[in-house]
Formats: structure tokens, sequence, C-alpha cells
């Protein structure tokens, strides 16, 4: 006979499986198949909100002009003047991070090869499309005020710095030489390179 108390008692004493074993496979399975969160998601979002401002005033301002001109001007300087300040503060925590990595010019405001191909699409794309449209307006309009527009594609260029130099990943720079060292290194170049006399002259 079927001793159903036992096969009754097991599950409810979930030693056997039962549908709460299957949510918790199922949970587990859409938390490894769930996306990895983008480090610094303030710093892309930012670039890329300023952009898209930057780019839909732009075209605005290079249609109508009249009072969007002023509204451009202050947004691309406003935009210059932040960028500067967010690329000193990049390129100042370069410098720190610079002691124990070795950290290149391409790598910390281009992202190349320091971030992840998402981020680095992100910023990089970000950076152009400010580039082009500032050039594209101001060739339009040749001397009046949206030739400032030049000025704003320094935002996108200091927040990629910024991204980079707090998360992006450089690899480990090598222990530099003691002068001791230096001095050594420098005696064994030396006698490599020195011409070896012929056996003849030795004799």
């Amino acid at each position: 006979m079927i001793d159903w108390q036992h096969c009754c008692t097991k599950n409810w004493n979930g030693s056997g499986p039962d549908v709460t074993d299957e949510k918790n496979i199922d949970g587990d399975l859409n938390e490894a198949a769930s996306p990895q969160v983008l480090a610094g998601t303030g710093i892309l979002r930012a670039t890329v909100l300023g952009t898209a401002a930057f780019v839909l005033l732009g075209l605005a301002a290079s249609i109508f002009q009249g009072a969007l001109t002023g509204a451009y001007v202050a947004l691309s300087l406003f935009e210059f003047f932040v960028g500067m300040i967010v690329f000193v503060l990049a390129f100042f925590r370069a410098i720190d991070r610079s002691r124990t990595e070795a950290i290149g010019i391409g790598g910390l405001f281009f992202a190349s090869g320091s971030a992840p191909k998402r981020v680095q699409v992100i910023l990089m794309v970000s950076l152009t499309v400010q580039v082009v449209v500032s050039i594209i307006v101001a060739s339009l309009h040749l001397y009046t005020g949206l030739a400032f527009g030049v000025l704003a594609p320094m935002w996108a260029l200091g927040f990629t710095g910024l991204w980079v130099a707090a998360y992006g990943t450089f690899p480990e720079r090598e222990p530099e030489l003691s002068r001791t060292g230096r001095r050594d290194e420098a005696r064994r170049l030396h006698k490599q390179s020195a011409p070896k006399k012929p056996a003849d002259d030795a004799e």
C-alpha cells in the first residue's frame, strides 16, 4: 500500500520537490539572465541629457533664431564651463590613479580600451553628435552668436574623462627601478652593446 501520509508529510515539510523549489529555480535563472548594471549611470545620464538638450536647442535656434539664439549661447557656455570643471576633476583623479596604473590620453578621454563597449558607444556618440551639430549650426550662421556652440562638446569630453577616471580599467604600472637598479641596468646594457675584441687581439 502507498503511504499517503508519509508522502504528504514529506511535501509539506519541504524535504521534497514542490512548487516553491521551482519558483526559486526560476528566480535564480531570471537573476542570472538579467543584464549587468552599468557603473556610473549618473554620469552617463548627464552626458546624454546634456547632448540631447544641446542638439534640440541648436536645431531650433538655427531655424528660428531670434530669442532662441540667446538660449543656445547660454547653454553652450554653460556646458563649456561645466565640462571644463569636470575635465579638470577627471584629470586630477587620473593623476592619482596613474601612480599604480598605466593611463593614456586615448583611454582616459576617449574610453579606448578602458571602458565596456556599451559605455564607450554612449560616450563617444554623445561627443560626436555634439561636435557635428555645433559645426553644422555654426556653419549655417557664420558671424553670429550661434558660433559659440563649438564650445559645448567640452561637456561630453569632460564627462567621458570623469567616467573613465572613476570606473575605467587600466593595466597595472610596472614598478620603477631604484637608483641602484637603474645603474645596474645601464651597466648591463653597456656591456651588451660594447664590441667584443677578436680572439687574436686577446692573444
